[in-house]
């Protein structure tokens, strides 16, 4: 029985997908006499059935058993496309992350939105969203890989959008869908121009293609550019970063998925093309930069959010430039510790939030105050989250950039000052959120804030005890990920001096969160330096300002030049047609008078026109015969 389900892995995706299929009567409106929960209970327990086979799929795979089922798709003369899906200890980890805050997301999702109208149709889109997720998990295909990063995409803009009848999420759920769709087109080139070159179209040729290529440096650096571009998106990285912060006007419950699961799917992708990377020192540094650029900037716009969804949006971005800066040096093992470990910090983080969200009708801070005494579990889990969040001994991320930083790896001093850099903001955030929500006096909107109702605190208390054991990964299973040990052994000062400054920076970042006043009217302070910087972090350094003055308003002009060009030159051509058309019409009308000898002129002229026609390049021939003839 357990080979068995081993051996059908991967169908797993096929879960989410039923479970989408079985909300349609309700989706649809064709079965309302029930209400909307039963489709609920239907995805939940496909979702359930999802999860539980991958648990036993992954416990029995063994640690070195890998297996590929290969399909072949398309197979024409020369052309073999096929779609390969791999088992192994890593992507059955991904595949229990991905269900497992799927499931816990769900069973949240049925107190959050309770009252909501169109239930059965946000269980449908996440069913879709999960089956997506679990692919990508599981493909060992680029081509598949890009078909599910296609329907991920979709399925982000349709759950944005789900509150459609408001434009500020109409607007939101556009603006995600046409800035990834920008990453993934010039993937989709990246993916073409490997596919020619490459000896497959699967992730585990990649390695042994790039130790043997022989790609000239320009066409390299190309290569990696564009294939970086999908993930960029994906992972809400500079320039395509606002995205994210678009998106939080959708529900908490995809909120949930989409800051600790969908991000990590870019991420995820990106880790895998990571032997292309290599080929060209081009890409390496633009994914160290592009993540440095992120990680800081991000850090900064997080200070100024009096949202508490935008104020921990940003932060995902930030840890995800990690993520990117660890592919960029090579460190693998690293990457897919951050991804872990941030994930289901990050989930149990947006959950304490949407418990807020949902007790008091709001998602200012400045309003808020006072929560902790009435909401014990979500205050703990908040707590939680973000302890799990910041390098915070013992918890997961601690271990994890204690992995990176213990000298096994090979560390510039600059990563160093990054890294620290992050945890400190990180930590000052978490800090001054937590005092302005959880402590202080009640403020008019939290002065009865009841505890959520058990469909939400489940989840919440469930996730607090995973992130709780989270440590566990980074120390005892993160060898398997790659399956060598780490490439160097630095007794530099730098690195012994590492960790310490570590747990430090997470410290001083909660000391000033703890220090700084906080305002109640954050939104405006009297000290211009101080609202100069406010504004600029709080409007993300100004970036949709500088698009609407760069590439807007380039493809606004070039579309108006466009669109002169097709109404004076081209309907002019076709008009100037049609005119002659007309005239000549009109004037060979008089020519029908019904006398035969009018008709025989007719066709003489004609013959004789032709004649002259086709004579007249001949002319100067006969001219010049005749010429010489005479003298």
């Amino acid at each position: 029985m357990v080979n068995f389900l081993v051996r059908t892995a991967s169908f797993i995706p096929l879960y989410g997908l039923i479970g989408a299929l079985l909300t349609l009567p309700w989706s649809l409106g064709i079965i309302r006499r029930t209400g909307p929960k039963p489709a609920a209970y239907l995805n939940l327990f496909m979702s359930a059935m999802a999860f539980l086979h991958g648990s036993i799929a992954f416990v029995a795979i063994g640690q070195d058993q890998t297996q590929q089922l290969i399909f072949h798709w398309l197979k024409v003369a020369d052309l073999d496309l096929y779609l390969t899906i791999e088992l192994s200890q890593v992507s059955l980890g991904a595949l229990e992350l991905i269900t497992g805050i799927s499931l816990l997301a769900q069973i949240y999702a049925l107190g959050y939105l309770e009252k909501d109208w169109s239930l059965a149709r946000f269980f449908g889109l996440m069913g879709i969203f999960e089956a997506a997720l679990i692919g990508i998990a599981l493909s060992d295909s680029l081509l598949l890989s890009y078909g599910l990063l296609e329907i991920l995409t979709l399925s982000t803009y349709l759950l944005v959008g789900f509150w459609y009848a408001q434009p500020l999420v109409v607007t939101a759920a556009r603006y995600a869908f046409l800035t990834k769709r920008v990453g993934d087109i010039i993937l989709l080139m990246g993916l073409v121009a490997l596919s020619s070159y490459g000896e497959g179209l699967t992730f585990s040729e990649l390695e042994s293609w790039a130790n043997t290529s022989d790609l000239a440096p320009i066409t390299a650096a190309l290569l990696g550019l564009s294939l970086i571009a999908g993930p960029t998106g994906k992972c809400a990285q500079f320039p395509l970063n606002l995205w994210l912060d678009e998106a939080m006007e959708g529900p908490n419950p995809a909120g949930i998925m989409r800051n600790s699961v969908v991000v990590s799917a870019g991420a995820y992708v990106l880790i895998k093309l990571q032997p292309v990377f290599t080929l060209s020192p081009v890409s390496s540094d633009v994914l160290i930069i592009l993540g440095t650029v992120t990680a800081i900037g991000t850090s900064l716009m997080a200070l100024a959010q009096i949202d508490i969804k935008r104020a921990l949006s940003h932060s995902t971005s930030a840890y995800l430039g990690l993520v990117f800066i660890a592919v960029g040096l090579g460190h693998v093992d690293i990457a897919f510790l951050l991804v872990f470990t941030h994930a289901i910090a990050k989930a149990l983080l947006f959950m304490s939030v949407g418990a807020i969200i949902m007790s008091t009708s709001n998602q200012n801070i400045t309003e808020m105050g006072g929560i902790w005494s009435r909401m014990p579990a979500t205050t703990t889990a908040f707590v939680v989250g973000s302890a799990g969040l910041i390098g915070l001994f013992p918890m997961g991320m601690f271990w994890t950039l204690q992995r990176w930083l213990n000298g096994s790896w090979s560390i510039p001093e600059w990563l160093l000052g990054i890294i620290l850099f992050v945890n400190l903001f990180c930590s000052l955030n978490l800090t001054r959120v937590f005092r302005a929500v959880f402590l202080g006096k009640p403020q008019p909107k939290t002065r009865r804030t009841p505890e959520v109702i058990w469909t939400m605190a489940f989840p919440m208390v469930a996730l607090t005890i995973v992130t709780l054991l989270a440590p566990l990964a980074p120390i005892r299973w993160s060898l398997w990920l790659s399956g060598f040990t780490p490439l160097t052994n630095n007794d530099s000062l730098m690195i012994q001096w590492a960790v310490p400054l570590l747990i430090i920076s997470g410290a001083v970042g909660c000391l000033i969160g703890a220090l700084i006043p906080v305002r109640r009217p954050w939104t405006r302070t009297i000290r211009v330096y101080l609202r100069f910087f406010q504004e600029l972090f709080a409007y993300d350094f100004y970036l949709d300002r500088i698009y609407d003055l760069t590439v807007v308003a380039a493809v606004g002009n070039f579309s108006r030049l466009i669109a002169w060009f097709d109404r004076y030159v081209v309907d002019g051509a076709v008009n100037l047609v049609s005119l002659i058309t007309i005239f000549s019409g009109s004037a060979l009308k008089y020519n029908v008078s019904g006398q035969s000898q009018f008709y025989v002129l007719t066709i003489l002229i004609g013959v004789i026109l032709l004649m002259w026609l086709v004579l007249i390049d001949q002319w100067s021939i006969i001219i010049n015969y005749w010429s010489s003839l005479i003298n």
